[in-house]
């Protein structure tokens, strides 16, 4: 097949000592990023997207900084883990489920038990994942050369509509938040005419609000403040991880089998939809719950309330790049952020990338295996070293995250404007954290909001301004009407409470 002979090739790309060695780099700066509760996978590809500018501007070294961040992502989902188990703080938003049954099992004296099936099913769901990606790639990219503006214009749609119709969040606030981030890319030169737009007389915004900007300060500064005011105190047990716990805890975990398989394909789902890892966790858990044998002592500390939102946390967070490949459209916060080091390197994803750049394609494809590898061999061996970083007091991480964040805005354009920007988002992040506004929606209308509003208009310039051209084949009719369902799915939903109540 094809896809095999493209992977080998891919395979070729990745295994050389320099992407080896940034791989490993990736996995350990990751896990390092996912165990610390300021920080989290979207935020540390954000910090250190801008050190990759350099890198890319090589021969393959487009491939190289690719395989650096998609690592740090592996690696920040492995590191979730580690906190929601030892100190039921749960260093990524999707572990927070894994602190149900994880905490009370390290409670118990089998935190061992409880890190190794949180790694293990979380490697099975990223290599299933994985392999979805390797085989629906292409034909996801092949389908979408039919796509012009109507058919992108629908896709970004069903992307929007999804977040807020499968959000967690109350519908409401998921739209005020992609409102937000709908205003901020309208900010500079207009797509189509060129004309300026808000402006407001300053150079600086010319070219609008740089989304590393705005995701630096969302996520970075904005998590800093709000730890910060919460205060937290790490506190927690040690945790050793042997090997006659490893192959103990393995021998048991094949009993979990359909848990797994069930959880990969709930993953999976909800990372190219896209709903998110976080979502994909809990409706996994939940899942696993509702069918278990022993659902009665779920949250009390049973090896499979571990093993269904690891699964489906690393199934989603690896399938939403396959949407993110293919159309340009992200699966989820990293994703977007992997999406916009894309366009500053000068690669447009979408089919095209399947013909013009095999090489990176297929490299990354590779590393995905390979990172994930990786990711399993360094948890393992190492979670002592990472355990330990939380005894490190706040009040010393917290201004080295700023410092961080702060180099990673000014590299950007060389400019304090961008950094006094970081600031300013950050305060809106914290603001949205507060007030319980999700931020993905917005990271995500930042993004790709210029690119909808060209498809839209270039549709509209087509039909002469009938809106009718998004239902004008079947193709892009069921796309806008899949996008309109998942848009209209919480008022259905609450009738349908409101008529049965």
């Amino acid at each position: 097949m094809d896809e095999i002979q493209s992977l080998m090739h891919g395979f070729g790309v990745a295994l050389t000592p320099t992407n080896l060695m940034l791989m490993f780099t990736g996995v350990i700066l990751g896990v390092i990023i996912g165990v610390l509760p300021g920080l989290g996978g979207a935020n540390g590809v954000a910090i250190l997207l801008p050190l990759t500018f350099s890198m890319a501007q090589s021969p393959g070294g487009q491939t190289s900084a690719i395989i650096l961040l998609s690592c740090i992502y592996w690696g920040a989902l492995f590191g979730g883990a580690i906190t929601s188990i030892l100190f039921n703080i749960p260093g990524e938003p999707w572990s927070v489920a894994t602190t149900f049954d994880g905490h009370p099992l390290a409670q118990q004296g089998r935190a061992g038990a409880a890190l190794t099936a949180a790694f293990t099913s979380s490697f099975v769901g990223a290599f299933i994942a994985v392999i979805v990606v390797t085989f629906l790639s292409p034909i996801v990219a092949s389908f979408a050369l039919e796509f012009g503006p109507p058919e992108f214009f629908a896709v970004y749609l069903l992307t929007f509509c999804a977040f807020i119709g499968m959000s967690k969040e109350p519908p409401f606030k998921t739209l005020a938040a992609m409102m937000t981030g709908f205003a901020l890319a309208a900010v500079g030169t207009d797509p189509v005419t060129g004309t300026l737009r808000m402006t407001f007389g300053s150079v600086h915004l010319l070219n609008g609000f740089d989304f590393l900007i705005a995701v630096i300060g969302l996520f970075g500064i904005g998590e800093i403040l709000l730890t910060l005011e919460e205060g937290l105190a790490f506190k927690g047990a040690s945790a050793r991880i042997k090997l006659g716990v490893v192959l103990e805890t393995w021998k048991e975990l094949p009993r979990y089998w359909l848990t797994s398989l069930r959880s990969s394909v709930v993953g999976c789902f909800m990372g190219i939809v896209p709903g998110g890892a976080t979502p994909a966790s809990f409706m996994s858990y939940g899942v696993a719950r509702r069918f278990s044998k022993n659902g009665d002592k779920f949250g009390t500390g049973q090896v499979e309330g571990v093993v269904a939102p690891e699964t489906a946390a690393h199934a989603a967070g690896t399938s939403a790049l396959l949407p993110m490949l293919t159309l340009g459209v992200p699966g989820s916060p990293t994703a977007a952020v992997l999406l916009g080091g894309l366009l500053i390197w000068g690669l447009q994803p979408g089919p095209l990338l399947f013909v013009e750049q095999k090489d990176f394609v297929w490299g990354l494809i590779a590393s995905m295996y390979l990172g994930n590898i990786a990711g399993l061999i360094v948890v393992l061996t190492c979670v002592p070293l990472f355990a330990a970083i939380l005894r490190i007091p706040f009040s010393v991480i917290a201004p080295v995250i700023v410092v961080i964040c702060a180099i990673g805005a000014y590299t950007v354009h060389n400019s304090i404007f961008d950094v006094w920007m970081m600031v300013a988002f950050g305060v809106l992040g914290y603001l949205f954290k507060k007030l319980h506004y999700p931020l993905a929606p917005m990271v995500l209308a930042i993004v790709l909001g210029d690119r909808a509003e060209g498809s839209f208009r270039q549709a509209m310039l087509m039909s002469q301004g009938d809106m009718s051209i998004f239902f004008a084949n079947g193709l892009v009719g069921g796309i806008t009407t899949l996008a309109l369902a998942l848009l209209l799915w919480p008022l259905a939903s609450w009738i349908w409470r409101s008529v049965r109540g």
